[in-house]
């Protein structure tokens, strides 16, 4: 799916770096992705969470940080205050560009901060909140950090190791970080919230999750990442948790009133990316695309898959329906369609043809399942799959019509 650079400006005058996770088709709503402490949106958790969003119609902005990544400022001088400052500026960013409230997803210590950035950025713009192994004690991230922190709070400054990576840390991020009450900021919630943890999380321990969960108000759930890690490293477990946010956020981020769903036939909207497409039948809505040799998004059928699926399920069907009425033992078929573009070079009778017109066809096989059908009954439904509709349709002196407004 398409993927959009952009970049948010802070009160703070730095700038942040972020990706915005469009969908193919048409937009329903947007969400804002908080990655773990010290990571970057290029986390496992953050792309894919990110990207199973947009598969169901959800821009989704992952970004860095300040001081992360490639974010301006300085990590070390930031603080836990700043992270919420920058979710409010990043929300407004998504706020301005698609008119409604939005999503709210954080990771880890991002979980925390989007918890405490819904109260800053006002609920009537929140559509909804979800956390993956959010702390309930935002003070916990400190005991992360590998260094003297007394020292830090003595001299105002010192060097620590985190995860791995060396940073020099303020006495401002200590307190910035200590002087929060994130269960009474869970408390004032009045948005719709979603927890998300492994009961085997080494870092951020379970009962933070419990104790999230008891400070919020309804409605409130809850999903058991069994056997996951913290930082959901196993693309497995980071998919599942992706996939378990989209279903649940689809209940907060409805279909738009204005999407078109005709009396008949179908409307198709041009979506994002190069190729991207929307489709709109009477009660359905699916996506159309070009594969990414052709410089699409591979992220539903091209055209040409549709037209093949067309003859395809019509013949199938028609066939299953002439089988029933018969009361013949078909069990099912299989039909394999494709599109020949120069049909004529497996052709006999080229001279038939229009001049200047390429002689295409669409070359279907069709393979029965049933055991005790008669050789004759084979041969007789075989035969009705020309009758199908599309069939007749496609072979009719069909023309096309075509009015601009």
């Amino acid at each position: 799916m398409p993927t959009e650079k952009i970049t948010i400006a802070t009160d703070a005058g730095h700038e942040l770096t972020g990706s915005l996770e469009l969908p193919t088709g048409l937009v329903r709503g947007a969400a804002l992705f908080a990655h773990c402490f010290t990571c970057t949106k290029q986390s496992r958790a953050a792309v894919s969470v990110a990207r199973a969003l947009a598969q169901e119609g959800i821009a989704c902005l992952r970004f860095d940080f300040t001081g992360l990544g490639g974010s301006d400022g300085e990590f070390g001088r930031a603080g836990f205050a700043t992270d919420v400052a920058d979710l409010v500026a990043a929300a407004e960013e998504l706020l301005v560009r698609f008119a409604q409230p939005i999503l709210l997803v954080g990771h880890s210590l991002g979980g925390a901060a989007v918890l405490a950035a819904a109260d800053d950025l006002g609920f009537d713009k929140v559509a909804a909140i979800a956390t993956i192994g959010a702390p309930s004690d935002v003070p916990h991230v400190l005991q992360r950090i590998d260094g003297d922190l007394e020292a830090i709070r003595k001299e105002g400054e010192g060097e620590v190791t985190i995860g791995g990576r060396d940073f020099a840390l303020s006495r401002d991020f200590l307190e910035r970080v200590e002087n929060i009450d994130l269960l009474e900021e869970v408390g004032r919630l009045k948005r719709p919230l979603l927890f998300l943890h492994s009961p085997t999380d080494a870092i951020v321990g379970i009962e933070n999750a419990s104790a999230l969960f008891r400070a919020a108000k309804h409605p409130k759930s809850f999903v058991s990442l069994e056997g996951a890690d913290h930082l959901l490293l196993d693309e497995a477990d980071a998919r599942f948790a992706a996939s378990m946010i989209a279903a649940w956020a689809s209940r907060y981020l409805p279909l738009r009133d204005d999407w078109p769903m005709p009396a008949k036939g179908v409307v198709v909207k041009t979506g994002h990316g190069k190729f991207g497409t929307e489709v709109h039948t009477r009660t359905h809505r699916f996506i159309a695309d070009e594969p990414k040799s052709y410089g699409g998004d591979d992220s539903g059928p091209t055209p040409y898959d549709l037209l093949n699926a067309a003859l395809g399920t019509c013949t199938a069907m028609t066939m299953k329906m002439y089988a029933d009425g018969k009361g013949w033992p078909l069990e099912g078929a299989t039909v394999e369609v494709t599109h020949e573009r120069k049909h004529q070079d497996e052709c006999d009778h080229v001279e038939a043809m229009e001049e200047g017109r390429p002689m295409q066809a669409l070359v279907r096989r069709i393979e029965l399942h049933g055991g005790k059908l008669s050789d004759d009954q084979r041969s007789r439904i075989i035969a009705i799959a020309d009758k199908c509709p599309v069939h007749r349709t496609l072979e009719s002196d069909l023309h096309v019509h075509t009015t601009g407004v």
